[in-house]
Order: structure tokens, then C-alpha cells, then sequence
């Protein structure tokens, strides 16, 4: 069986090598990364995605040894865990949710959060335990705390953790009030998406100190990493979106299951009226929501709305809904047609919403995702373009 040992894994120097040449991995995470090999943290049967097929394949070490550390070794997320833990067999379950992250994200955000000796950092999402790991290596057992909302996911990585040596402490508990009993900290990382990051955050940073999270808006499944720094006078934190990203969503902010019924209680189109855009799929981004520059405008200023898109056959399927009533609009963007009719239903004209943030986002110069940033303060939080006191809900 070859693959099972460090020295017989030439995808994991590969992996190392492409990092450290891209600048993903810095200086001071190198010795952190060879020494804390991410395969002790995955399980048996695992599921990566696959770039290629845009799929989550089935993996296990038992049976493929080869192709489980190839991906163990590889650039990809991989699921750890379907359904909260209710899945059962080796083929994907319907919702991911709980898994490790491509290293590369892993990297970038730990750059993000600039560590120093000596910081005491909190930890939100402990998942496989491989994070808490870099950390502990980096920092030392007594500045890690790592918080996992899951029992049995919290129980399966401190086990491991402690087979190699690492003792972080572990708790398991709603990350989202973070850890008093060890505050305060120096850096807090969270390694699930939030659609709101809590101001209890900043109670247990110091001022001056960094919190790096995931966050995004309701309107789609993207995130973007946002890099806050708490004020001098320790009452808020604030600072610009980093890296555009796609994480499970943290278990009390995952997206609401929709009715379209209670939408359509007569069918399509119901009372809707209809307008004609001359948008694109193109121009607004319904095709890469995770990576178009128009989305993040779009996230901030349409809020309470949530967007689902389908490609087939040359055309892209949209629908937007109201959180906030049952508002809805709808359109089909054909490739090769440069008019699309939208239908609307509702006291909020959701179609006429986007249009109008598309022409502040177009009047602004298009601004891409690190010209805006967040402000977390007693009274919620604020998204801002450029500078904080530009706030875009003003």
C-alpha cells in the first residue's frame, strides 16, 4: 500500500511547494504545515469535492488508499459530516455539514488573522480539528480555545488532536457567545459562514484586536473572509472584506427553507406584472454568485431577499424572494436574447431592487469585493464602501 506515510506522499510536498510558491503559505506557517499533516484529521470514508465534476465523490482509506491521501493531499474541500450527523452509508448525504476546508482558505485566513507569540486565540467551528492544530502548533496548548457547536464532531477532534500530541482545549458549546471564561483574546477565527457576526465577539477581543470570519448576506450561499479590527476604545471592530469564499454556514444562521406555495398560492404567474430588463445573466452575476463583484452590492442592498439560479440549456432560470413578505420575481436569461421579461409579485418589486442597486454599483465605478467592509457595534452591524463612516444602509 503506498501513500500512507508522509515520505511516501508526493502529492503533500507538491501540495506544500504550490503554496509556499503563491504566497499562500508565509514564512511563519511553513514549519506549522509541514509538521501538522491534515490526513490525521480526516476520517475513514470522506467526501471530497471534485473540481472537475463539481461533485462530492465517496473516498475510503480501507478500500482506495491511493486516491483517499491523493485527495487528503490535494487543493479541495473535503465533507466530513452529512445531515448533522443523521447520514448513514458511503454515498453523499443531502446537506453538508461539517467539513475541512481547502488549505489554501485555510491559510489565507490564518495570515489574516497575523498571530503573534503570546496571542490567546478563540477559535469558532473546531470541525476535523486541523485548524485548532496550526494554531497549537504555532502558539502553544495554553493560547488555543476552540469551540464546536456538534458533540460528536467536538469529541472526534479533540481525540484526535490528543493522538498527536496537541492539547488545545476543547469545548463544545454555541461559538456564536464565543468563550467568556478565557476571554479576552487577541485573534478570534471562525471557520463556518455567518449571515451576522455577534458583538459578543468584540467584548472578549482586546482592542486593537483581530477577528476573522466568513460573512455574507442572505441573497446567496457566498461569503466573503472579512478581516475586523477591534477599536482602541474596545466598543467595535470594523475593517474591509479579504477573499471571496464558500463555507457551511453556521448551524443558528443557515439559509431558511423556502415554500414557493405560500409564494404562489394560485401557481406561476399568479397576479404577478411583468417588465422587460436588459440585463444579463452576465451583468448581474446570476452565474458566479460566489466570485461577481455585483453580488456583494447586491447582497448589502437588497436585503432580506434570497436568489436561486439554474443554468440549462443556454438559459438561466432566476427566481428572487422576500424574507420580509411574500414579494417574489422571476425571469428566464436566455444566452442569445439581450431581453429578458421578469415577473413580479408583491408590495416589494424585488426585479426593480436589483436594477437599481445594479446602477449604484455601476455609477460607483463597479467596486469590487475588498472596497467594502463591515462594522460590528452595539447597535448591529454596518456595511460600508471605502471608508467606514460611507455606510451603505445611511
Amino acid at each position: 500500500m503506498t501513500g500512507t506515510g508522509q515520505e511516501l506522499r508526493p502529492g503533500r510536498a507538491r501540495l506544500a511547494r504550490a503554496l509556499r510558491d503563491s504566497g499562500v503559505i508565509p514564512a511563519a506557517w511553513s514549519p506549522a504545515f509541514e509538521a501538522i499533516d491534515r490526513a490525521w484529521f480526516l476520517p475513514t470514508v470522506m467526501w471530497p469535492f471534485d473540481m472537475a465534476t463539481a461533485t462530492s465523490v465517496t473516498c475510503d482509506r480501507d478500500t482506495d488508499p491511493d486516491t483517499w491521501f491523493a485527495y487528503a493531499d490535494a487543493n479541495v474541500p473535503v465533507t466530513t459530516q452529512w445531515d448533522d450527523g443523521r447520514h448513514t452509508g458511503p454515498a453523499p448525504g443531502r446537506v453538508p455539514t461539517s467539513s475541512a476546508s481547502m488549505p489554501s482558505v485555510v491559510m489565507a485566513m490564518l495570515d489574516d488573522l497575523d498571530i503573534h507569540p503570546g496571542h490567546r486565540v478563540l477559535e469558532v467551528g473546531t470541525g476535523t480539528g486541523w485548524n485548532a492544530a496550526l494554531l497549537t502548533h504555532r502558539l502553544g496548548p495554553d493560547h488555543v480555545t476552540t469551540v464546536e457547536v456538534d458533540p460528536t464532531v467536538a469529541a472526534t477532534a479533540e481525540n484526535t488532536l490528543r493522538a498527536h500530541g496537541l492539547h488545545p482545549t476543547v469545548i463544545t458549546g454555541d461559538g456564536l457567545l464565543g468563550h467568556p471564561p478565557a476571554a479576552p483574546y487577541d485573534r478570534i477565527i471562525a471557520t463556518a459562514g455567518l449571515r451576522r457576526v455577534p458583538y459578543a465577539w468584540v467584548e472578549q477581543t482586546v482592542p486593537g484586536g483581530v477577528i476573522v470570519a466568513p460573512w455574507g448576506t442572505r441573497l446567496t450561499n457566498a461569503d466573503h473572509v472579512v478581516r475586523l479590527v477591534v477599536a482602541d476604545d474596545g466598543k467595535s471592530a470594523s475593517g474591509r472584506f479579504t477573499t471571496p469564499v464558500e463555507f457551511m454556514k453556521i448551524r443558528s444562521q443557515r439559509p431558511e427553507r423556502l415554500d414557493q406555495a405560500a409564494y404562489l398560492p394560485d401557481g406561476f404567474p399568479g397576479d404577478a406584472t411583468t417588465t422587460v430588463t436588459t440585463l444579463t445573466s452576465h451583468d448581474v452575476g446570476f452565474e458566479d454568485p460566489i466570485r461577481h463583484p455585483f453580488m456583494t452590492a447586491a447582497g448589502v442592498l437588497v436585503g432580506d431577499c434570497v436568489l436561486l439560479s439554474d443554468r440549462r440549456a443556454g438559459a438561466v432560470s432566476v427566481w428572487l424572494y422576500a424574507l420580509s413578505d411574500r414579494s417574489w420575481a422571476a425571469g428566464v436569461f436566455h444566452d442569445a436574447t439581450p431581453r429578458t421579461t421578469v415577473y413580479q409579485s408583491g408590495s416589494r418589486r424585488l426585479w426593480d431592487e436589483i436594477e437599481s442597486a445594479h446602477r449604484w454599483w455601476t455609477h460607483t465605478g463597479s467596486p469590487t469585493c475588498d472596497r467594502f467592509g463591515l462594522t460590528i457595534d452595539p447597535q448591529g452591524e454596518h456595511a460600508w464602501l471605502d471608508v467606514p463612516t460611507n455606510r451603505l444602509d445611511a
